[in-house]
């Protein structure tokens, strides 16, 4: 009986075909470790969102916010009321308002802030106007800054829940003690805005730790 060999297979061949296959495992590596720092990531926010954790401190610090024609917005006014809340349960002697002016702008975040806070019955002499930072890393570079020219070793941070995860991490690679007393929501925050808010943290923590930002 006659058997027919089959031919073998070259070796160059035989990666070839093995080829797409490594590819689709890399892809679909690199897709589960995204999966997995996205989700983190998540959770850390969420956590932040939550945590009250404002005590005895040297300054209360207010991250800016969007302000229309010397007027600060819903989002902004809540947080200083929130600061000015903490002022009056002297959880710290002095307050810190922050943020510079887009372009075209006649007003800064930090000065509209601190006319805010005057408004309220916060005396004029507890508040320092940083006004120049645009971005939360600037702000955080520039309250670093501060702390050191004041002398303050601990501070009290001031924003949106869903930032507060972001605002310790850059804070604390600037060398500052923060602790994080997020504002309360508004009323006008839907679910889809909080999902959209925590996702545009995702995105914002993993540019400024590829130092992208």
């Amino acid at each position: 009986m006659n058997v027919t060999s089959q031919p073998a297979i070259s070796a160059p061949r035989q990666r070839r075909r093995r080829w797409p296959w490594v590819v689709l495992w890399v892809v679909l590596g690199l897709a589960a470790i995204a999966a997995l720092w996205c989700r983190w990531i998540w959770l850390q926010v969420e956590h932040y969102a939550t945590l009250d954790q404002a005590a005895p401190a040297d300054a209360i610090v207010v991250f800016g916010a969007a302000e229309y024609d010397g007027r600060p917005s819903p989002v902004f006014r809540a947080r200083l009321e929130h600061a000015r809340i903490l002022y009056e349960r002297q959880i710290a002697p002095l307050i810190v308002t922050l943020g510079g002016s887009e372009t075209g702008d006649q007003h800064s975040e930090g000065e509209v802030g601190r006319g805010y806070l005057i408004g309220g019955g916060v005396p004029e002499s507890v508040i320092i106007a940083e006004t120049h930072s645009r971005s939360t890393s600037e702000s955080a570079r520039r309250t670093a800054v501060i702390a050191r020219a004041n002398n303050l070793r601990r501070l009290v941070i001031v924003s949106d829940g869903t930032h507060m995860f972001r605002i310790h991490a850059i804070c604390k690679a600037n060398g500052l003690n923060v602790l994080t007393s997020p504002r309360p929501h508004t009323g006008l925050e839907s679910a889809q805005q909080d999902t959209d808010a925590i996702w545009h943290e995702v995105l914002t923590y993993t540019v400024w730790r590829l130092h992208l930002d």
